[in-house]
């Protein structure tokens, strides 16, 4: 039982200290450190089980070293669940008042609790490889999947979401299920997009992708009981920053397919997990994650096997022709910093404070520029967290739960506007 205490209160504070990693690179580490915050409240239970079974033992040395494990994860509960004012400062004191109850039915109640939070088991119907876009020149297909209320209610809401890709890997339909059927649950329509990647394309095709899938589902609102105006942008990492991109420039020659420049391209909303927004200051982070960033870039247009792609993600070199030094022109017309106006949509952006890859304070220059130009906005930061930190283990871990309920309430606000 000595050993058990020693063990016990060993393990949860050498966890709790994976928090305190400000990881250089792509590397195990950082799974283990999603891991642990994931499943910090459990961590926390090994540090109280340690020093009771410590006092028992009289093992004491492992009474201060199991207060200090589950003491610093109960500090990192609190930290990533505790209230914020942004949607107060952003929609107004009344703006809990404006959520019908249908939705409120469906949201999660609490920012965390021990098991989950999301609604588990809500119906929605699920239509896969629908083609939202054939492509003239050659007849590729862009394909996407659509999810449904399988019941009566609809919010009018759809959320178009773009998958996380470092702009050059995965595919729809990767780790999201729970979070459409949770979103489903609260009567909204989800379509989740496939579009095209380097080095199949470059950066602005991308983009001419993510617009197309909203010409589409304007064109075809009526068929799911969707309101046109009430389209909202979404993705997370590359593909957070393909939606803020196309929701802030909907109008921009350069990032506008040719087909589409007469096209409205608005959208009602925009909401994005640790989107890259300003891609000169992010240049670094990505080229040092990535353990295959001295490789030869491959021209645009080259086509790749899947086992290939993670050779080339977040090649920003390859993408934009350059670096930052030889192109700054170039990554500022990509950098939904660049583009932010008074009318752009509402904005919802969920960002780790300790994010490998995506630097926090690139996302909070970005929060800042558009309180200034008078846009509402919601920014929610998690200390202490990484990079796809909603994609692992959501149903115990606090920030994923915590940002789940900013995404609740934030959709079921847009839901409501006229």
């Amino acid at each position: 039982m000595t050993i058990l205490a020693y063990i016990l209160s060993t393990f949860s504070l050498l966890m709790s200290l994976l928090l305190l990693l400000k990881l250089k690179g792509l590397n195990l580490l950082l799974f283990a450190k999603l891991s642990a915050g994931a499943l910090s409240a459990y961590w926390a239970l090994f540090g109280v089980a340690g020093v009771v079974t410590g006092w028992w033992t009289h093992a004491f040395w492992a009474i201060p070293t199991g207060i200090l494990g589950s003491a610093m994860f109960i500090r990192y509960i609190w930290l990533n669940t505790r209230e914020h004012d942004g949607f107060e400062k952003a929609f107004g004191a009344d703006w809990g008042k404006r959520i019908t109850h249908p939705q409120i039915k469906g949201m999660i109640r609490k920012r965390w609790s021990w098991f989950y939070g999301m609604n588990p088991t809500p119906k929605a119907l699920w239509i896969k490889d629908m083609v939202y876009w054939t492509l003239p020149e050659s007849g590729r297909e862009l394909l996407c999947d659509i999810w449904q209320p399988a019941d009566n209610y609809r919010s009018g809401l759809t959320l178009i979401y773009c998958h996380g890709s470092a702009w050059a890997m995965g595919d729809k339909d990767f780790f999201t299920r729970p979070f459409f059927r949770h979103l489903v649950g609260q009567g909204h329509c989800i379509m989740d997009i496939a579009y095209r990647l380097c080095p199949e394309v470059d950066i602005y095709e991308m983009v001419g992708d993510v617009k197309r899938a909203v010409v589409w589902m304007k064109t075809h609102a009526s068929d799911y009981g969707v309101d046109p105006g009430k389209i909202i942008l979404s993705g997370g990492s590359a593909g957070g920053h393909l939606a803020l991109l196309s929701a802030y420039a909907p109008k921009h020659p350069d990032l506008t397919p040719g087909e589409l420049l007469d096209t409205n391209l608005s959208v009602g909303g925009v909401l994005a997990y640790y989107p890259p927004t300003d891609l000169k200051m992010g240049f670094s982070a990505w080229r040092n994650a990535n353990p295959m960033a001295n490789l030869d870039p491959l021209p645009i247009g080259t086509l790749v096997e899947p086992k290939e792609q993670m050779r080339y993600a977040g090649r920003l070199d390859m993408l934009l022709g350059g670096s930052p030094e030889e192109l700054p022109e170039i990554y500022d017309l990509v950098s939904p910093t660049t583009h932010v106006h008074p009318a752009c949509p509402p904005t919802l952006l969920l960002q780790g404070g300790n994010d490998v890859l995506v630097p926090w304070k690139t996302t909070l220059t970005l929060a800042q520029k558009l309180r200034e130009a008078g846009v509402p906005v919601v920014s929610s930061f998690f200390p202490m967290t990484e990079h796809i930190f909603d994609l692992v283990l959501p149903q115990f871990s606090p920030p994923a739960q915590s940002a789940l309920y900013d995404v609740d309430r934030f959709l079921a606000l847009m839901a409501t506007r006229t």
